[in-house]
């Protein structure tokens, strides 16, 4: 991530052949290093999955401010409903952005863009952190502490610089027992996800291997709570990407039951038919090539724990300019088959102007707008925080 803003991501490229019939490439973060993470060469088919891991400073383009902020969507007391101790709605689904990736906008300027520009507030406000970063970040309070409540969503590298058998070793415990003494000091509870997307920095050996994750992320969330940390509800956040779920090691990155309070996906789509990405909401979240080697991450899921709430941690559409109509297309299955996937409690945008697959804001084109905010206004995120 980019050290003058929150919501900048950090992973080199990591060229890797994954054989499941189709050659693949995506981005991760370096195990090793220090500040802006250097980019490796890969051969990166064009259709492959979004790379959303290393966001650069690209500038949103600069919109005139409205002179008041958009009304809520109104919702009944029959569709309100509130959270339990693990922040999972009664009823309903909570409504997340990672708003203004890719752009040097503060937090509390991003989210406001985001919602003046969709007609609902956040939710959750969704960051991101690594290494010996102090967070959650002053402007991150200071947006959740608004009138209108919200919920920080803050991924953290634990490893940055070092390795996940290090920190599982209790090499990084002093850098872990600092983040203890702010998130104690955090206003409120919040999600936090321990080096998100794991599956593309998995390594033979050299401390990085899925085994070293799963142990990494259980040592980091045992020693938080040791020392004090009860407000943090934890989320084991997969890419979720179909090549990654089929190799052997898939199943050593969970960590347990009882260090995982959320199980979190991160898919994105492509507007532009024809290739690998580009479909409907069920094939976002439940996408498999056969069935038999693989289910679908929502099957899989529900399946293999079934007792965890799910979120769709990162979720965007690429605009296809050449025809605006199949990103608003795209949208609007989402309100109309949500609900065949009750497990998913939360709905968090990846809001991008210039991601490094294209762009990812909901108001690419007038089309994709109308159906986003149609997206919004649905009473399901109706939850009282």
């Amino acid at each position: 991530m980019k050290h003058r803003r929150s919501f900048l991501r950090t992973h080199p490229v990591l060229a890797v052949a994954v054989t499941v019939g189709i050659l693949v490439g995506s981005g991760a973060l370096a195990a090793t290093g220090g500040g802006r993470p250097e980019r490796r060469a890969a051969a990166v088919p064009a259709t492959q999955r979004p790379d959303t891991e290393n966001l650069g400073t690209a500038a949103r383009p600069t919109k005139a401010a409205p002179t008041s902020k958009a009304p809520a969507p109104k919702a009944t007391e029959a569709t309100r409903c509130g959270l339990s101790a693990k922040l999972v709605p009664g009823c309903g689904l909570l409504w997340g952005v990672a708003p203004g990736a890719f752009t040097d906008l503060p937090s509390s300027r991003a989210l406001g863009d985001f919602e003046r520009t969709t007609g609902r507030p956040a939710d959750i406000l969704h960051s991101y952190h690594r290494g010996d970063e102090v967070w959650p970040t002053a402007d991150e309070i200071a947006t959740v502490q608004q009138a209108r409540k919200r919920i920080l969503f803050a991924n953290w590298k634990v490893a940055w610089g070092t390795t996940w058998a290090d920190v599982a070793a209790g090499g990084q415990d002093a850098r872990i027992d600092r983040a203890a003494a702010r998130l104690r000091a955090f206003p409120g509870k919040l999600f936090v996800a321990l080096h998100h997307e794991p599956e593309n920095d998995v390594r033979a050996g050299g401390g990085m291997t899925a085994r070293d994750y799963a142990a990494m992320y259980r040592h980091t969330v045992l020693r938080l709570r040791a020392a004090g940390v009860t407000n943090v509800v934890f989320v084991m956040v997969y890419m979720a990407y179909e090549p990654w779920c089929v190799q052997p090691w898939f199943g050593d990155l969970y960590p347990g039951d009882d260090v995982v309070d959320w199980i979190g996906m991160d898919p994105y789509l492509f507007a532009k038919p024809g290739g690998y990405g580009h479909g409907d909401f069920a094939y976002l979240v439940d996408r498999t090539s056969d069935p038999a080697k693989w289910p679908g991450f929502y099957t899989w899921a529900t399946r293999t724990h079934g007792n965890k709430p799910l979120m769709i941690a990162e979720w965007g559409v690429y605009e296809h300019a050449a025809d605006p109509a199949q990103k608003a297309w795209i949208y609007s299955t989402v309100r109309q088959q949500l609900g065949r996937f009750p497990a998913i409690k939360a709905l968090v945008y990846f809001d991008s102007p210039n991601a490094p697959k294209g762009d990812t804001r909901p108001d690419s084109s007038p089309a994709a707008l109308s159906e986003f905010q149609k997206l919004a206004a649905s009473t399901v995120f109706a939850v009282t925080l």
